[in-house]
């Protein structure tokens, strides 16, 4: 990246972090004529590929506070795009399954990923777009075993 002698680049963090967010800004705004949040979408997302998750597993996954949840799911199903069932063996438990109207706004919702997509990587080659995604893989992937509890330990045990 160049920068000039007075500016210095911007750490990789903020970089990261600030692409994410204008990539997220971006897409509200590619999708605002569907009537979902981005949270919402969230949820429909991780469902495709969960349905039938436990309602406290999905938070898990979704990394938000159960009561958040609750009520993402409460509008959603109101939409009648979710629901809740009981588990077959622990009433208390609830399981979420995406209802078949769900799956055109999915549709819908990938196509607007993908626009939203290649707005971003206008004037930015395929191979360089696939050598990003390349890093960024490898990144997270260091990232998740770094966050791993007893990751470090393990680690230097191997050397």
């Amino acid at each position: 990246m160049s920068t000039t002698a007075d500016t210095p680049a911007p750490a990789l963090g903020f970089l990261l972090h600030d692409v994410a967010r204008l990539l997220r800004k971006r897409f509200e705004q590619n999708g605002r004529g569907f009537g979902l949040t981005r949270a919402q979408w969230q949820v429909l997302a991780v469902l495709q590929k969960a349905d039938g998750i436990q309602q406290s597993g999905l938070a898990e996954l979704l990394e938000i506070e159960p009561i958040t949840l609750a009520r993402l799911l409460d509008r959603l199903e109101v939409a009648r795009l979710v629901e809740r069932r009981p588990h077959p063996s622990d009433r208390r438990i609830k399981l979420i399954y995406l209802l078949p109207d769900a799956l055109p706004v999915i549709a819908q919702m990938r196509e607007t990923g993908e626009l939203t997509r290649a707005e971003a990587l206008v004037d930015i080659s395929e191979a360089d777009s696939e050598r990003l995604a390349a890093i960024l893989t490898v990144m997270r992937r260091n990232l998740v075993k770094a966050c791993n509890p007893g990751y470090r330990e393990k680690a230097a045990s191997r050397s």
